[in-house]
């Protein structure tokens, strides 16, 4: 495990109302809604009052960034020319896959796997809130968003060559909310009530009175479309892991699939989306290729080796000392840090709190206040990372200073329901420690103090124990040896004031097994926060998803949280959406149900000299999968080296 364990970049496990930029961006321009094309701005069915626009945005359609009738995406570059190999590496927790199929628990699915599909709508990587068509060449519903209607471009088709139709998009709804992943099954109910085809080419979505009218038509619209005749092909339940995926419409399809070792995904040259001004400067690499490594380690070496060509480093020890050899030194290879204006991703040890001895707050206080960040990035970082506070780390919805205002207003009601130190301290913070030394005694006498007003007391041997002469055991769970030098020293502190705990190392699919039958302790996960944060949130944090949700990982079941992150979901205005976010972020600190770890605001890459990029680049993102591209030139002359 490295230090910033990557999040997977298209699992498909994924929410179904999208907060972040995905992968896949898509703005559109009807063919046959040529009436979209004279006009900036949604128009009106006079016959039924129902807007029909290309786009919406999550507090209006005035403020859309791009218009009906836009040439490309603002930071791309439409020239790009197209071929050579995009090629990368994948370690996390052990690296291993065995499907092709992200929408089922069963199996581990490849890096990209749901690169094959493509929804409705998509976002972009410099806008914030906005969905535009995609395999949609319009979108229409009414004021009250009651119902929103996609109808489908008229030749979008899947890989195979058959068309995209209204059918397929409610086969994909229906079986997701039937057999899909436990957080798909649990929330696509919550605000999609029903579907229905109109034509071959429109679909209704009818929307639970009941759901927020924000990111209702992205809830629907962002659901990814499968090929209905490929499912009864393949002759198997949904719900069964595979290596050979449904069909789908993307701009790639599958390669070579070497189960466990690599994955080549190779762009479909029929594909349907080609000329849509969405996808100009975009779809650039002929192949992108994803090579499986048990540890970093060995994918560093398979990196200096040529083995692959782009390398996002995670590691701050690597970054600093490894980036020295002769390949970097002759030019070959470029070393280069990017900034990037994302949420801090949210890494974090998360405590399971289905387990009883992690039930008092205290307790998990007391286990944080041991970890020393501020010693780690300082030796072992080379002081690179900054820490975490907040749930939205880095962005204008952290909650700040003393409850007042707009958020008390927010928070009063919940009085008693929550913690009451959210009204009476700041929001909740783990005090910095001494970065001279492993262990910090000041800490360690609060930890103490804590843990006694628990109820643990020391044992003849040292050890703490309750009442009924149990030890508290704390076992972190960790997959790769990278992360063991982190966990290590965190261990120690622990083991020093009487704490039974331990590291245990597992494989990957032991890593995934446990997690998911929620059987640990602590492991290291992400809290991915969005800029606009919804119905999302309920997988995250919420009661519903406790038990069955892949995301909610601490088990988080409380019924106050659960009225304010409706109160998230359902504002109504930036404003109040914003409001009800800092507040929200000041209760979660409040329960403590993480050790947050660190972030940086760069992205650490390197790769070889003959990729490119544009000057300009968005805000949300480097999008080296999607926009970058291969300079012929620089290519042919790496061959000349015999690099390539």
């Amino acid at each position: 495990m490295s230090e910033r364990p990557a999040v997977a970049l298209a699992t498909g496990a994924t929410e179904i109302a999208t907060q972040t930029p995905r992968l896949r961006m898509a703005l559109p321009l009807a063919g046959a809604a040529l009436i979209l094309a004279l006009t900036a701005l949604p128009l009106r069915a006079q016959e039924d009052d129902l807007i029909v626009t290309h786009a919406v945005s999550t507090f209006g359609v005035e403020d859309l960034t791009y218009p009906a009738d836009f040439e490309h995406l603002n930071y791309v570059n439409p020239d790009a020319p197209q071929g050579g190999e995009m090629s990368m590496s994948w370690s996390s927790a052990g690296g291993s896959f065995d499907s092709l199929h992200p929408y089922t628990d069963q199996g581990s699915p490849a890096v990209l796997s749901s690169i094959f599909f493509e929804a409705m709508l998509e976002s972009t990587l410099d806008t914030i809130g906005e969905s535009y068509c995609l395999l949609c060449e319009s979108i229409a519903y009414p004021e009250d968003r009651s119902y929103v209607i996609f109808t489908i471009r008229d030749g979008a088709t899947f890989s195979d060559g058959t068309p995209v139709t209204a059918q397929d998009a409610l086969f994909s709804y229906e079986i997701l909310r039937d057999e899909g992943l436990p957080s798909f099954r649990a929330n696509i109910p919550l605000t999609i009530d029903s579907a229905e085809v109109l034509d071959d080419r429109r679909i209704r979505f009818n929307f639970n009175p009941e759901s927020q009218l924000r990111g209702r038509i992205e809830a629907a619209g962002g659901l990814p479309v499968f090929s209905e005749a490929s499912h009864i092909a393949s002759e198997r339940d949904f719900s069964e892991s595979r290596l050979q995926p449904l069909v789908g419409s993307g701009p790639y399809v599958p390669g070579r699939i070497d189960p466990g070792r690599s994955t080549t995904f190779e762009r479909n040259p029929d594909y349907w989306g080609n000329d849509l001004p969405i996808n100009q400067g975009r779809h650039n690499f002929d192949s992108i290729r994803i090579e499986y490594y048990a540890d970093g380690i060995a994918a560093f070496e398979g990196f200096t080796a040529g083995n692959y060509l782009f390398r996002q480093e995670n590691s701050s020890q690597s970054w600093a000392t490894s980036y020295d050899f002769p390949r970097l030194r002759d030019g070959i290879v470029i070393q280069e840090e990017i900034p990037q204006g994302l949420i801090a991703p949210g890494q974090s040890f998360v405590f399971n709190l289905r387990r009883e001895k992690f039930q008092d707050p205290r307790v998990r206080e007391a286990i944080a206040l041991m970890f020393n960040f501020e010693w780690t990035n300082q030796t072992l970082f080379y002081g690179l990372y900054s820490p975490i506070d907040s749930f939205w780390e880095n962005t204008h919805l952290e909650a700040e200073g003393p409850l007042e205002g707009a958020e008390l207003a927010v928070l009063e009601p919940l009085r008693g329901s929550i913690p009451e130190e959210v009204f009476t301290e700041p929001p909740f913070a783990t005090p910095p420690s001494d970065p001279d030394r492993t262990f910090d005694r000041g800490q360690a006498r609060r930890a103490a103090a804590l843990l006694e007003e628990a109820g643990y007391t020391p044992g003849p041997d040292g050890m703490l124990r309750n009442e009924a002469g149990e030890t508290l055991d704390v076992e972190f769970l960790n997959a790769g040896p990278l992360f063991d030098r982190i966990i290590n020293p965190y261990v120690e502190n622990l083991r020093a004031i009487g704490v039974n705990a331990h590291l245990t190392r597992v494989d990957a699919a032991q890593m995934n097994q446990r997690q998911r039958d929620t059987d640990f302790d602590i492991l290291t996960d992400h809290f991915p926060m969005g800029y606009e944060p919804g119905s999302g949130l309920r997988q995250y944090f919420g009661s519903i998803g406790a038990d069955e949700s892949l995301f909610n990982v601490a088990g988080l079941a409380d019924e106050g949280v659960d009225r304010l992150l409706e109160r998230v979901i359902r504002a109504e205005t930036r404003e109040e959406m914003e409001v009800a976010t800092r507040a929200l972020d000041r209760v979660l600190r409040a329960y403590r149900i993480r050790v947050p770890q660190w972030y940086n605001d760069s992205a650490w890459v390197a790769y070889y000299n003959h990729y490119r990029y544009p000057e300009e680049l968005p805000p949300y993102g480097i999008g080296f999968l999607d926009f970058w591209w291969v300079d012929p030139e620089a290519e042919q002359a790496l061959r000349e080296q015999g690099v390539l």
